[in-house]
């Protein structure tokens, strides 16, 4: 006989627990499941996820706001978080780099037991707020905290709020659980209420689909807000492989008239820097202009070609 449980996420009994440990009724059954009707489960469960970030998206533009603020005040972007929260840290401050040109340590992910724990469970350091404190230790007014934990209970990122505010740094805190008692440490509270994981406390599942959603938002609008876009093309990004050379040349036939061959000479001329060779593009100036142009601009392509003269496209 199936297992039961009651349609309020689970029994009494579990009640006083994070909504993201609590029992999910619809997957009571899942170990009897066909492959296609758990799949279907989890693809209805992902998109519950997704549509919970819409609820934390005014106050997820605040920090993108913020952190802007300060960013061009010099300050840097600094992620906590442990086990998949940590993980997910990782990727979005590793793929900044190619993607937007920026240094590896505008915004920096810290993972709790360190470079081990991206491939590796280490499982125990998440309780360590010594770890958190130790690194968060260097943050200063300039600089943004954001704590990533589902249950919103994780000692290590505890630890490295606490710091950071101590310090006089922005902190933020993402969870799925609004009643977490790391709220009293973050400045800007994002709580994106998943639920109930389909596998019972796999925060992996919804927890981390919404923490990677909201992350993809954050970095991405903090780029474009910090000029590291032209229009919707990544005018910014390095060009490390043949594939991605070809898209350096896509771009400037997307913005300008040049043939192939004539966008090719205009990147050679800019040494390879894409965004030096749309501005020119667009506004006709030297190279020489168009690069103490985007340096006035803060490097912002709309912003240096409006200080030369041209409206641009």
């Amino acid at each position: 006989m199936n297992e039961s449980i009651p349609a309020n996420e689970g029994s009494a009994r579990s009640a006083a627990l994070p909504l993201t440990e609590r029992r999910n009724a619809a997957s009571a059954a899942m170990d009897d499941m066909s492959a296609l009707d758990l799949l279907v489960l989890l693809n209805q469960e992902d998109q519950l996820a997704v549509a919970s970030v819409t609820a934390v998206l005014p106050q997820l533009a605040i920090l993108v706001e913020s952190a802007a603020d300060r960013v061009r005040s010099g300050g840097t972007v600094h992620y906590f978080g442990a086990g998949t929260s940590g993980r997910l840290a990782v990727l979005d401050a590793a793929e900044l780099i190619p993607t937007f040109a920026v240094s590896p340590t505008l915004v920096q992910a810290h993972i709790a037991g360190g470079e081990r724990a991206i491939a590796h469970a280490v499982e125990r350091s998440e309780d360590s707020d010594a770890d958190g404190i130790r690194d968060a230790r260097d943050l200063g007014l300039h600089d943004v905290a954001i704590g990533l934990t589902a249950s919103g209970t994780t000692p290590y990122v505890w630890g490295a709020l606490r710091t950071a505010r101590a310090n006089g740094a922005l902190t933020a805190l993402v969870t799925s659980n609004g009643d977490s008692p790391l709220t009293a440490l973050a400045d800007i509270f994002l709580a994106p209420l998943t639920g109930a994981e389909v596998l019972t406390g796999s925060t992996r599942l919804k927890a981390g689909t919404a923490e990677k959603v909201i992350l993809n938002g954050f970095s991405t609008a903090l780029m474009v807000a910090l000029g590291r876009t032209y229009s919707n093309l990544m005018v910014s990004m390095i060009a490390t492989n043949a594939k991605l050379e070809q898209r350096t040349l896509r771009i400037l036939g997307e913005i300008g008239q040049g043939s192939d061959q004539e966008n090719s000479a205009l990147l050679q001329a800019a040494e390879g820097d894409l965004k030096l060779a749309v501005v020119s593009m667009l506004s006709g100036g030297t190279m020489d202009a168009s690069r103490e142009a985007l340096v006035s601009a803060g490097g912002s392509v709309r912003e240096a070609v409006k200080l030369l003269g041209s409206s641009g496209a």
